[in-house]
């Protein structure tokens, strides 16, 4: 079993509160002030997760150097006041920052036993496909 540190529980609580403040910078019509601090908080509780230096090299991969500095420019361009603008930049470079982790949140989800239920409905097993590629389990690409 692996054990967790104290600074990687309070970087999960980071990310959690940076996730929650974005939630509801989109939701309350795209408050500055709501996605600065979830930007900061999202960023700092990924640091406390896997450590600086890890997050440094994630980040400034040569691969990895277009979505960051798409996710990077639009937290910039939140914090200068187009929230709207920033966000759509952020959300770019996050897909490519992340694309390679997809397949395996689809396929941990798709274990989940409600979730799992929801990924397989006609529509939605379409695009989960696409984003994760076929059930590693059974093959099926279910398209």
């Amino acid at each position: 079993m692996m054990q967790i540190t104290d600074f990687q529980k309070i970087g999960v609580g980071l990310a959690g509160f940076g996730i929650a403040f974005l939630f509801l910078g989109v939701l309350l019509f795209f408050d500055r002030g709501l996605l600065a601090i979830g930007n900061i908080l999202f960023v700092a509780g990924l640091s406390f997760v896997i450590g600086m230096e890890r997050t440094f090299l994630f980040f400034f991969q040569k691969h990895k150097l277009k979505g960051t500095a798409f996710f990077l420019g639009g937290i910039l361009i939140v914090l200068l006041g187009f929230p709207v603008i920033g966000m759509i930049i952020e959300l770019y470079g996050f897909v490519l920052l992340f694309s390679g982790l997809f397949p395996v949140v689809i396929s941990f989800l798709r274990r989940v036993p409600v979730l799992g239920s929801l990924l397989n409905l006609p529509g939605i097993s379409y695009v989960v496909t696409k984003l994760g590629g076929p059930d590693p389990l059974t093959g099926d690409a279910e398209v």
